[in-house]
């Protein structure tokens, strides 16, 4: 028997061709037309994608409920801002570790993963038993206590700065450029987000390949069937304990990334950036877009990041103009509109925006069980 060979349609290529050519070419578009200050909302929409991706491995492949996963984009962040600015200079010079200050991105960029990945499994390790709200109390409760590290962390040693943060953060540099630095390439000038954007958009796509791999993958399907019911995975043989964990490592390596690459771009990092509705927002993005499913976790994450970026640029003009001061805080009627976004999200497609078909069969099926029932029970009375 011949091994099968997945191929692609030219319809399929010639699609993603053109998606290629319009990552290639947006950053550029947006500036023309919206301004630096809308590449800039893009740089960031790459970070949430990142972040949503991560978190999407944790409740949308494990259904495991996670409040507090800003922690390890916290980890990621403070990791390359301790390595990359003068703050531990003068505690690491001379010593074993002195090689780690300024290292380069291929150094640090792993090694933000690896510790977010750690303080992962140490969130993991002790809920594995737990379930549902206790799960999301725990959770919430790592999130809270590693931002309240990074706010305490400067006394007796000053390690973290405290509520001051780090900043005279180096940028990432790469063959020797720095990215603060504009680049000329055959007559086209890349400034800083220019760079960003594509360094991002490179790490989004990494990150896009290797959890596709894992979703079909058998870790992928041990994920599934814990999220579906893990006593029966546990009965079929699958490691539920050690299938959590990874599930947990491998989320917040993610994380790690992102929060490597913020602070990276940033220059400056705070506990401020890392509260808990940035947990519940990056949640949120998953849910809405449709757990489990990557290209719907991607829509959830720009509609969400870019909803308060349109609403200022729309309500502030409009209250300008009609009232003559401003009334309403775009921020409010942000939060107004995402509460609703949800609550129809929840009432009419619990499966999310953009839903895969498993799911969606899944709930629909469901439903049309529910009616089948009700139906059959109405015509048995009757």
């Amino acid at each position: 028997m011949q091994a099968t060979q997945t191929t692609r349609s030219p319809a399929q290529m010639a699609g993603y061709l053109a998606l290629s050519i319009i990552l290639a070419v947006l950053p550029f578009v947006i500036q023309h037309t919206l301004g630096n200050s809308w590449v800039r909302n893009l740089d960031f929409a790459m970070l949430y994608i990142m972040l949503a991706l991560g978190l999407n491995i944790v409740v949308g492949y494990a259904g495991l409920l996670d409040l507090g996963y800003i922690a390890f984009y916290a980890v990621g962040a403070y990791t390359y801002a301790l390595l990359n600015s003068p703050h531990l200079t003068p505690m690491l010079a001379g010593t074993h570790f002195a090689w780690l200050l300024h290292a380069p991105l291929w150094i640090v960029l792993p090694l933000a993963a690896l510790l977010a990945g750690m303080f992962g499994m140490l969130l993991g390790a002790p809920t594995l038993k737990l379930r549902g709200d206790y799960l999301a109390i725990v959770t919430l409760g790592f999130g809270e206590i590693i931002r309240l590290f990074m706010n305490n962390l400067d006394r007796p040693v000053n390690i973290t700065n405290g509520p001051q943060g780090i900043n005279l953060i180096e940028p990432v540099s790469i063959a020797g450029h720095s990215f603060n630095q504009s680049l000329t390439i055959a007559g086209v000038e890349f400034s800083k987000v220019h760079l960003y954007y594509y360094l991002f958009l490179a790490l989004a796509l990494l990150i896009i390949v290797v959890t596709t791999r894992l979703q079909s993958s058998r870790i992928g399907r041990a994920w599934v069937a814990i999220r579906e019911d893990e006593i029966a995975a546990q009965a079929m043989g699958i490691n539920t304990r050690n299938v959590k964990l990874l599930a947990f490592a491998m989320g917040a390596s993610f994380g790690g990334v992102s929060g490597a690459m913020f602070a990276s771009f940033q220059g400056f990092v705070s506990p401020e950036s890392f509260v808990l509705m940035e947990s519940i927002v990056i949640l949120a993005m998953v849910v809405l877009g449709g757990m489990g499913h990557i290209p719907g976790v991607i829509l959830g994450a720009i509609l969400l990041f870019l909803m308060p970026e349109v609403l200022r640029d729309i309500v502030n003009p409009l209250q300008d103009k009609l009232l003559g001061e401003r009334v309403v805080n775009p921020e409010n009627l942000r939060m107004l509109l995402f509460g609703i976004a949800l609550i129809f999200v929840m009432l009419v497609r619990p499966e999310g925006l953009w839903p895969s078909k498993r799911r969606k069969a899944e709930l629909h099926d469901s439903d049309t069980e529910k009616a089948e029932k009700s139906a059959n029970k109405e015509a048995a009375h009757g």
